[in-house]
């Protein structure tokens, strides 16, 4: 079933997202080549996916989250683009192809990654492209802009680098995660069920605790790929943590409790789809897909 519904929801948000890189002069033709590379050099497109299944749970309409699901796929790109730059990770490879500073060059694939941050606020604020009430559309700012910012996404890569070397304890490792994978993760089931129209108070903090579950089992599991899998697989480069001495969920617990520990996130996130009802299956089947994922 996850494999249908992902090819569904793939080919519906990258049509949305094909639209955005028009460039509207041609001294611009290559700062958009260089966005629309780092966006179309594959990925599964987890977060959108996440957007609609969110969405529907809750009896909204797909083409009500194609900005969300737009939105945060853009700021999910620019923040891999930054990521493998050689300030950062220093990355040659994402997705099996040349990062965009080794497809393009640094100083671009900078500008590039700064142009989709940009380009996913300015989406969701757009009436056109997302028909949401204007306390809809701020409220879906405001928590992409939290789950991006120093308090989520970029805090947690600054949490990573200054971790490098040094030995964290799960509770450290965990909010690191929390932050850097986490929150987009949680802001992309956020976003999705204020893009349905109907969520409450209720449904939202139900959602929240599942979006917690899978934010983190996600980066369980890509600590566990890291070791097991190659480089041909993963689409970049194997062993990388262990070879820069980065704290990982298997360093620390061992390679079948990090296994068990993803296993025991997925649980806890199916326990908090209890209230819903059929139409969160998808939900469902993607709490199960991000810890048997084998890249």
């Amino acid at each position: 079933m996850i494999a249908t519904y992902q090819t569904q929801c793939q080919g519906r948000v990258d049509t949305a997202l094909e639209s955005l890189f028009e460039a509207p002069h041609s001294e611009l033709q290559r700062l958009y080549q260089a966005m629309r590379y780092s966006v179309f050099n594959g990925g599964k497109r987890v977060r959108p996916l996440l957007v609609y299944a969110a969405c529907e749970a809750l009896g909204g309409e797909p083409a009500h989250a194609d900005a969300a699901a737009c939105a945060v796929e853009l700021i999910h790109a620019y923040s891999l683009v930054h990521d493998d730059l050689p300030a950062m990770d220093d990355d040659d490879l994402r997705r099996g192809q040349p990062t965009t500073h080794k497809a393009f060059d640094e100083a671009c694939a900078i500008l590039a990654g700064d142009g989709l941050q940009s380009l996913a606020f300015e989406v969701l604020a757009d009436a056109r492209r997302n028909p949401q009430s204007a306390e809809l559309r701020l409220q879906m700012i405001v928590s992409l802009t939290q789950a991006a910012g120093p308090a989520g996404m970029v805090g947690g890569q600054a949490i990573d680098l200054g971790s490098v070397g040094h030995k964290l304890d799960q509770a450290a490792l965990e909010t690191m995660h929390r932050h850097k994978t986490g929150a987009l993760i949680e802001a992309s089931v956020r976003l999705g069920a204020l893009a349905s129209a109907r969520a409450d108070a209720r449904t939202l903090k139900a959602l929240h605790h599942y979006a917690r579950a899978i934010g983190l089992a996600f980066q369980v599991q890509d600590d566990i790929l890291d070791v097991e899998s190659d480089t041909a697989t993963l689409g970049k480069t194997q062993g990388k943590d262990q070879a820069h001495d980065k704290p990982t969920y298997p360093a620390l617990l061992g390679l079948e409790a990090a296994k068990a520990y993803a296993l025991e996130l997925r649980d806890q996130a199916l326990h908090a789809l209890r209230p819903f009802d059929q139409a969160a299956e998808p939900l469902r089947e993607l709490a199960r897909y991000i810890v048997e994922r084998q890249h």
